[in-house]
């Protein structure tokens, strides 16, 4: 992860502002909040401006996939080109889903708010609606995690790395 947020600090900073860029890679998924915030680290930007920029940045994506993943996918499947990809990313998903299944709630906070590599707010959102979790309830879910992931990648951003790096 660290490869990917520094190829996109170096490359997307010749072109946009530094806060620009984190705000992109904070909707990147794989990247998403953690990639953002430690770029945002990187990048010398404050901790007071990178957060809120990087939530919301995370935060965006959020709503589509949680109300339109599924009917994109049903969609994709029916061409010869995407169905593999989507029944491979279906599968993906659902393998990381049998703790979100049994707390739900809790499952799906703790899923996204806890920085692991196939974790975070766009795989939350695509299992809660593969899972068919209600709308409100995973909204809500992922919103805690997010809050939960912010703290989490401060301090790995901002205390360990930060005093590592400056």
């Amino acid at each position: 992860m660290e490869a990917l947020v520094q190829w996109f600090s170096e490359n997307l900073s010749q072109y946009i502002s530094p806060e620009a860029v984190i705000f992109i890679i904070s909707m990147i998924p794989i990247l998403e909040l953690r990639g953002g915030l430690l770029a945002a680290s990187l990048l010398k930007i404050s901790a007071a401006k990178a957060i809120p920029l990087c939530i919301i940045g995370n935060i965006i994506p959020i709503p589509f996939i949680l109300l339109f993943i599924r009917q994109i996918f049903k969609w994709m499947k029916k061409t010869r080109l995407f169905r593999g990809m989507v029944e491979a990313l279906e599968n993906r998903a659902m393998k990381k889903s049998d703790n979100i299944k049994k707390y739900e709630f809790w499952g799906l906070m703790l899923f996204v708010g806890i920085p692991l590599p196939g974790t975070g707010a766009w795989t939350g959102s695509l299992i809660a609606s593969l899972l068919n979790i209600d709308i409100k309830k995973a909204s809500i879910s992922i919103l805690c995690g997010i809050a939960l992931a912010t703290v989490i990648m401060y301090v790995v951003s901002y205390v360990l790395v930060g005093n590592i790096v400056h």
